[in-house]
């Protein structure tokens, strides 16, 4: 087990499935974990479990990553208590069964997915450049294959499906983490993404439905949570993934893939795409 002692790692969606169970594993090994999560009573119950578990030092960042505000104000909140990160962990992910929009009128499903990671990532770039070794993973999906850029209606105003939205931001994760690798190069700082496996887990109940009850009746032939955690835990701890870049993982192994995940110029186009709906480069001129 690796020694995480005097490392910041800061999950998002940490208070059920794979996001605890990677809490859980990582605080056993000594991390200081930084949880995000949108409901403070479920993160409080969360954080007793896994400092049950044997985690020693954990805290809570309350936050709707719905919200373009609310990601800004996490970031805030970690920057003005914490001066490294580790392990910056993008786990939160969410489907949704009938399109739906967020305060800031983004489709719901890009905006939590992808939007949220990606901005949240870029507000804590100086910090994770700042420590040494630091480390970005990013929960993406095998649902990838089946996804396609919709550039021209990125969220899907037209022709909406649950799993056309989420295939497409599961997508969306493996072109940002390609081209935040490549602007990361020389500093030390790596980025990955993963598919965690088909997971026994709260993913897909938050709006009920009829997704709700295929989820709950193929519970019993899933993964535990425990065993979807692996492969991101091993990104987040293990020194056999130390200085590896911009790659796509399943099972603790390196994978290969859509043909539309290494499409030449798509992870540039997102990125620009991405900037603008987040108005990251309004608030960077404001900051300066």
């Amino acid at each position: 087990m690796p020694n995480m002692n005097g490392k910041t790692v800061l999950i998002t969606g940490a208070n059920q499935g794979i996001g605890k169970a990677s809490a859980i594993a990582l605080g056993r090994m000594g991390a200081k974990l930084v949880l995000v999560c949108r409901s403070e009573e479920k993160a409080r119950a969360a954080i007793a479990e896994i400092e049950k578990a044997g985690a020693k030092n954990v805290e809570l960042i309350q936050g709707d990553l719905g919200s373009l505000a609310d990601v800004r104000r996490v970031a805030k909140d970690f920057l003005a208590k914490h001066t490294r990160l580790d392990v910056l962990l993008n786990n939160a992910g969410l489907i949704v069964p009938s399109r739906r929009t967020t305060v800031d009128g983004i489709e719901e499903t890009f905006a939590v997915n992808h939007l949220a990671p990606f901005l949240l990532t870029n507000l804590l770039l100086d910090v994770l450049k700042k420590t040494p070794g630091a480390r970005v993973v990013t929960v993406s999906s095998t649902a990838h294959r089946s996804g396609r850029m919709h550039w021209d209606d990125l969220q899907l105003a037209n022709g909406y499906g649950a799993m056309k939205a989420y295939s497409q931001s599961k997508l969306c994760n493996i072109l940002f983490t390609r081209e935040l690798a490549r602007r990361l190069e020389g500093t030390g700082v790596t980025a990955n993404c993963l598919h965690p496996g088909v997971i026994a887990s709260g993913f897909g109940q938050t709006y009920g439905g009829f997704l709700s009850v295929l989820v709950k009746l193929g519970k019993p032939f899933l993964s535990t949570t425990e065993d979807g955690a692996k492969t991101q835990v091993w990104l987040s701890s293990s020194p056999e993934v130390e200085g590896i870049t911009g790659k796509y993982f399943d099972k603790c192994a390196e994978a290969k893939p859509s043909r539309f995940a290494l499409e030449e110029g798509a992870p540039e186009r997102l990125w620009d795409v991405s900037e603008k709906l987040v108005g990251l480069a309004k608030s960077a001129s404001a900051a300066a």
